[in-house]
């Protein structure tokens, strides 16, 4: 099939090159020029893994090419898939701003018995409201909801082998087309209407965002008492009730989807009459675990922070990624930068400037009063820690995903503090 990618970023280009594996043509639109010039050349702009491999194959194939034209790249397609960012507004609702501005673009662009295919993150009611807007200016194109569930740094694998493949219409007819996509996959097909298809994918994040704050207020409960957290949830995740992901201890979540759409869930509540007091308190207790995670470092570093230099190790929202977007590494480093602290980073893919980055993990921790470990990269298990050790001026680790093994920090001659592990 001829299909329309409009977006390059995360989603878009795992997508289209997930797709053109299948063997459908794929024409990727993207209004970023430098960014365009940058696929046309084989050069990937964002650290996903496999994905390098799934665009160049798809090119070497002649099955994906790149436009600077949403026009161009719609042209002649059976579907447009609307891969486009639909960031946190003020009020905390989803700005739909790019997916109508599109829509618009191309409603008499395309052929007439087009789909247009929602992958952005939208608030349920959207394709009902995209339906009459594509009618109002004249086009019988249709639209469906086509949800992503693509997890960073496993995007590929994720796209490969879905756990389910989720298709809202109102036309049975267009769910088996959207569903037909992907027929060489083995993946089970969720039909269902827009809105509810709308609905899986904020709830899903939604009670993701939930279990990750209710793991993180576990582990601090822990530390009161005097439980070990990896015992505990070890434990839980037996109960096949409950299972196993999900339940690490953290700094909180991040990235591009948690944190808004937590926001717009609660935004899409309000409008239909509802305060969601749950989602409520768990963003709150998001805000909180950032602020507990910067009181641990602040006390491991004396009590104070200002003239202290904290070698924070991870900027990426999570390992397996160069996404700071919301991360709570970055976060905490705010936090601690209000109080005076120089924060020197390492991280092995993701860079910002935000805080001073470090060529290396031993010179990030170059007379450094503490050590923080923000994001779970295995690299860092690999790290001598007898080096760190004489790097750093001071003498304690802050562990913030419990990512080391305390033994061998202490071995060293270092001073371990985790997340709920008072007897680790």
């Amino acid at each position: 099939m001829q299909v329309a990618i409009i977006g390059a970023g995360y989603v878009g280009l795992v997508t289209g090159g997930g797709l053109a594996s299948l063997g459908h043509r794929v024409r990727l639109g993207e209004v970023d020029s430098d960014r365009v010039a940058r696929l046309d050349s084989g050069d990937v702009p964002i650290f996903e893994h496999g994905l390098p491999d799934l665009l160049s194959s798809g090119s070497e194939q002649d099955l994906i090419s790149y436009h600077t034209s949403n026009v161009e790249a719609a042209e002649g397609a059976d579907f447009i898939f609307l891969c486009l960012p639909t960031p946190q507004a003020d009020d905390g609702r989803a700005d739909l701003g790019l997916v109508h501005a599109v829509v618009d673009e191309l409603a008499n662009e395309v052929a007439d018995d087009a789909i247009f295919v929602v992958k952005s993150t939208v608030p349920p009611g959207t394709v009902a409201g995209l339906r009459k807007r594509l009618a109002d200016l004249g086009s019988p194109a249709r639209v469906v909801s086509h949800p992503e569930f693509l997890r960073e740094g496993k995007a590929v694998e994720d796209f490969m082998e879905p756990d389910r493949i989720v298709v809202g219409a109102y036309d049975e007819q267009d769910a088996e087309a959207v569903a037909d996509l992907y027929a060489s996959l083995d993946a089970k097909v969720v039909r269902t209407d827009p809105t509810s298809a709308e609905m899986i994918k904020y709830a899903s994040n939604s009670y993701l965002a939930a279990r990750l704050t209710f793991v993180n207020t576990l582990a601090n409960v822990c530390e009161a008492v005097g439980a070990d957290v990896l015992d505990v949830i070890s434990g839980m995740g037996m109960d096949h009730r409950i299972g196993r992901h999900f339940l690490k201890p953290g700094p909180g979540y991040g990235g591009s989807c948690f944190p808004k759409d937590t926001a717009a869930l609660i935004g899409v509540a309000e409008d239909a009459g509802y305060d969601f007091e749950l989602l409520r308190a768990v963003i709150d207790a998001d805000h909180q675990q950032r602020r507990r995670v910067a009181e641990k470092v602040r006390q491991a570093a004396g009590g104070g922070l200002r003239g202290r230099r904290v070698a924070m190790w991870g900027v990426a929202f999570k390992a397996g990624t160069d996404d700071v977007r919301e991360s709570p590494a970055l976060r905490i480093a705010e936090l601690l930068k209000e109080e005076g602290a120089d924060v020197v980073a390492y991280d092995p893919e993701a860079t910002t400037d935000q805080v001073t980055m470090a060529a290396d993990p031993i010179e990030a921790t170059r007379d450094a009063d503490v050590l923080f470990i923000a994001t779970e990269w295995p690299v860092f298990l690999t790290i001598d820690m007898t080096d760190v050790a004489k790097a750093m001026k001071g003498y304690r680790v802050v562990d913030s995903r419990n990512l080391l093994d305390p033994t061998a920090v202490r071995a060293a001659g270092l001073d371990y503090w985790g997340l709920g592990r008072p007897g680790a």
